[in-house]
């Protein structure tokens, strides 16, 4: 099959291949649309079952970033990159510095950041062979360093803009919520609504990561399997994405879901199957833009921690229109979202 056939392929500007098999390095880059700026996204490095599953990822997740950025109001268009993780291709210093000829190669086109499976270090290694890269170590109180807590933040303020639209409270104080994944940013997340006085169930296949989550106060675990269909307030997927479709949503007893995982829905038709449930939704790539709000501006230059901040604080504002909208309207958030994304794109000349 083409890949011009493949379902989630939407006009992508491009989609690149590379192969270093000195290093191990087999990945690909895709570039949704440069309508606004360069396409700006994480790499992520992961196992996955098949090139297609790859593929199928890289082109949902470049797609999410053009809408992502387009309705944070950054100059940036949608890119992502996947690195196909093996055990005989560990990490290593060559397998990034190859990353950063790839990234090199496409002349700024793409801007690269740290996402699931990498981190700060990782992307300092590629910074030695590019420029196009942003989430490096910061040394003042300019914007940069790990977009984690920032992303954290922000779906920690749109989760409270949630809770008012649909629960009719203005604060986390004494709801429940399930958080599935605890990595960097469930992690930092766990701790904000802990100490605003929710109580957090959480879970995670990493042991690690679970460990240091159930070492908060009143933080409490329960299996995988569960964690979806908790008897909570709120859902936060904060793992991998694809996890709301036609056979999960039914058996989800929140209220309201709102995390950080990227593409949650299977398909935009369980946008319409949340609201059908009474389940509000969250736009994921709204509520979780805190991240590459600070990835942007450290690239971009000339922004303070201050100046994210405010950024970020706009995150509960931008939701809180999609919720009014959407109970005016009766159609689903998701796809109110999406255009007012395509919108955005369009109206810069881009294919929406």
């Amino acid at each position: 099959m083409s890949v011009f056939d493949h379902p989630e392929f939407d006009h992508h500007e491009a989609l690149h291949f590379f192969d270093e098999p000195k290093c191990g390095l087999r990945a690909v880059i895709a570039v949704h649309s440069t309508a606004l700026g360069p396409g700006a996204g994480g790499c992520r490095r992961w196992t996955y079952a098949s090139d297609r599953d790859a593929i199928t990822d890289v082109l949902r997740l470049s797609r999410g970033m053009t809408y992502k950025n387009a309705v944070a109001g950054l100059p940036f268009g949608g890119g992502k990159a996947v690195i196909l993780a093996t055990d005989a291709a560990p990490k290593s210093q060559a397998l990034f510095r190859a990353l950063g000829r790839a990234v090199d190669s496409l002349g700024g086109r793409y801007v690269t950041a740290e996402d699931v499976g990498i981190n700060v270090d990782d992307m300092r290694i590629v910074r030695e062979v590019t420029p196009y890269v942003s989430g490096l170590p910061k040394t003042d109180n300019s914007a940069g360093g790990d977009p984690s807590p920032w992303t954290a933040d922000g779906v920690y303020l749109g989760m409270r803009a949630a809770a008012k639209a649909r629960l009719g409270k203005g604060t986390l104080e004494g709801l429940r919520i399930a958080v599935q994944g605890v990595g960097s940013v469930g992690l930092h997340l766990c701790k904000l609504l802990r100490d605003a006085g929710a109580t957090v169930i959480v879970a995670d296949v990493n042991r690690e990561n679970l460990r240091r989550a159930t070492q908060l106060d009143g933080v409490r675990h329960v299996s995988p399997r569960d964690i979806l269909f908790a008897d909570v307030d709120i859902l936060a997927p904060c793992a991998l994405g694809n996890i709301l479709n036609s056979e999960s949503i039914p058996r989800i007893r929140a209220k309201v879901v709102a995390g950080a995982a990227n593409n949650q829905l299977s398909t935009e038709r369980d946008g319409e199957r949340l609201a059908q449930h009474g389940i509000l939704y969250a736009p994921d790539y709204v509520i979780n833009a805190g991240g590459i709000i600070s990835v942007a501006r450290e690239f971009l230059g000339q922004s303070s921690e201050e100046e994210v901040r405010r950024e970020i604080d706009h995150i509960p504002e931008r939701l809180s229109d999609i919720f009014r909208e959407a109970e005016a309207s009766g159609r689903p958030t998701n796809k109110i979202a999406d255009e007012l994304a395509r919108r955005i794109v369009a109206e810069a000349g881009g294919k929406a």
